[in-house]
């Protein structure tokens, strides 16, 4: 499977300006990004939904989309099934016929068995005759899904599909969604803005920001070492900073009055420092360098060196939530520094009201303000 998109479309607030490719069935892509940057656009050149005002788009070989060949595929000729936000079910029709109508080969009963066969893997025997007003939001997503499979998509097309479904609905439409998936022999491409949804659902992912997209990279790597401004705070970075490089590894972080070392040569186009607010550890800043320090939350930063990238604090808030404890704390340079960390290990502390953070070097993010085509990007 190979899916090559490069298109452009100006938007009423910015220029739409996507690229970026897909090789592997076996792999989830996801656009990940907040709200109105431009990712429900951009599936919807790919379905053939919206025209692009210029570039290409080619799946498996053939042309969707080329401005200037002047090729524009209708979206029932793409072999695209697309899954909305909001199931898009013909309201009128009863479920078994909402299957049906995907099917597009075969005589009338071919494609009520096949619609029948779609819809026991789906696991929704018996609800064939209710229309879609009498379905749970999770069974109307099962049946959209039903009918995109009983197309024979080669590629699938998936626009924040949980969004409108609450928790419990939610993480049993994923499970059925993932076990799906891997049985399509096609491709997926996931619209999210949930970064979480990204970890548990896609492999690859390519962050995009007002319209403009990053170079595509795995999800690990997204979440361990993101690459621009953007990325870090889509993939849930708090704290963040302005940088500049003063030495060998050195990083002098204008906004919080402290100097840092990271563990690699920052590129040239570092304008930012990143760093995880559960990577940090924390003691009371009389006791910083006399005693272990308390990790962030589920301990799972690598311990600073001793006396290396300390950052004292002046605690200003501690929110208290039903798992962890939030504190945000005043650096010296002025911005608030954000620690997550378990409620146990914060109460260990004894409501210190002056505490040292400390970072290891690996754990400093150093960030570019956006990134060069392949795909670009700006925070």
């Amino acid at each position: 499977m190979s899916l090559c998109v490069r298109i452009r479309k100006r938007l009423a607030a910015f220029t739409l300006d996507a690229s970026f490719d897909v090789e592997r069935a076996d792999r989830v892509m996801a656009l990940l990004g907040p709200s109105g940057c431009g990712k429900s656009v951009t599936l919807k050149c790919i379905a053939g939904v919206m025209r692009p005002d210029e570039g290409r788009i080619v799946l498996n070989g053939r042309t969707l989309f080329d401005s200037d060949a002047g090729v524009d595929l209708p979206p029932q000729r793409r072999h695209v099934g697309y899954l909305f936000q909001d199931s898009a079910l013909f309201p009128t029709m009863d479920v078994l016929h909402n299957v049906m109508a995907g099917v597009r080969e075969g005589g009338r009963a071919e494609r009520r068995e096949r619609a029948r066969r779609e819809l026991c893997a789906m696991r929704l025997d018996g609800v064939e005759r209710l229309r879609p007003a009498q379905l749970s939001g999770g069974q109307r997503q099962r049946v959209a899904m039903a009918r995109i499979l009983a197309s024979d998509p080669e590629l699938i097309l998936l626009d924040e599909p949980f969004s409108a479904l609450d928790g419990y609905l939610r993480w049993q439409l994923e499970l059925e969604l993932v076990d799906e998936l891997r049985a399509f022999s096609g491709g997926a491409v996931l619209v999210t803005h949930d970064r979480d949804e990204v970890h548990r659902l896609a492999q690859d992912v390519c962050v995009i920001d007002r319209g403009q997209t990053e170079p595509l990279v795995s999800v690990h790597e997204l979440f361990a070492r993101p690459r621009t401004v953007a990325a870090a705070l889509i993939s849930g970075c708090k704290n963040v900073s302005r940088a500049r490089v003063v030495g060998d590894r050195l990083l002098a972080c204008d906004d919080w009055g402290v100097t840092l070392a990271c563990a690699d040569a920052p590129d040239a186009r570092m304008t930012h420092v990143g760093i995880r607010a559960h990577y940090l550890t924390a003691a009371p800043t009389d006791a910083a360098d006399g005693r272990p320090a308390l990790a962030g939350k589920g301990d799972a930063a690598p311990r600073p060196a001793p006396g290396a990238n300390r950052i004292p604090c002046v605690v200003e808030r501690v929110i208290d939530g039903t798992f962890s404890t939030i504190v945000m704390a005043r650096t010296p340079g002025g911005a608030l520094l954000r620690y997550e960390c378990e409620k146990d290990a914060w109460a260990a502390l004894g409501g210190a009201t002056r505490v040292t953070f400390g970072i290891a070097p690996e754990c400093v993010m150093p960030l570019c303000e956006g990134c060069a085509k392949g795909g670009g990007g700006h925070a």
